[in-house]
């Protein structure tokens, strides 16, 4: 079993940054993939990032690459989430999440836990 929480969201305006924070407690998460998800209001939940268990490997969609950046600390049993030039459509909430594998995947079938979610709110 894996409690993950989440920390960091806020209101910031557009071309700000914010850092999200995932605290994971109950199971290591070395071994594991780690992502990142968000679902605006209205809409499917969707992929933003993931990262391989070693750090090596990482995944980003294409509407956040060049501008997030996924990281984490095994031996904190933290994963982060570094947000920059953020934009209004980046305002959703944002879930962190632990995977099946030690292989960062898009799907949200391929994590088996889930945090409860973080706000984020970018004003024009």
């Amino acid at each position: 079993q894996v409690q993950l929480v989440e920390s960091g969201g806020g209101l910031v305006q557009a071309g700000g940054s914010l850092r999200l924070s995932c605290a994971a407690s109950g199971r290591t998460v070395t071994g594991y993939a780690m992502g990142w998800f968000r679902q605006a209001p209205g809409k499917e939940r969707e992929f933003v990032a993931a990262i391989s268990w070693s750090g090596v490997i990482t995944s980003y969609a294409g509407s956040v690459k060049g501008r997030f950046t996924i990281s984490r600390d095994n031996a904190k049993n933290m994963v982060y989430l570094q947000m920059n030039s953020l934009k209004p459509e980046d305002t959703a909430v944002y879930y962190c999440a632990s995977g099946r594998t030690a292989v960062p995947a898009k799907g949200p079938y391929e994590y088996d836990y889930w945090g409860q979610g973080t706000q984020v709110t970018v004003s024009s």
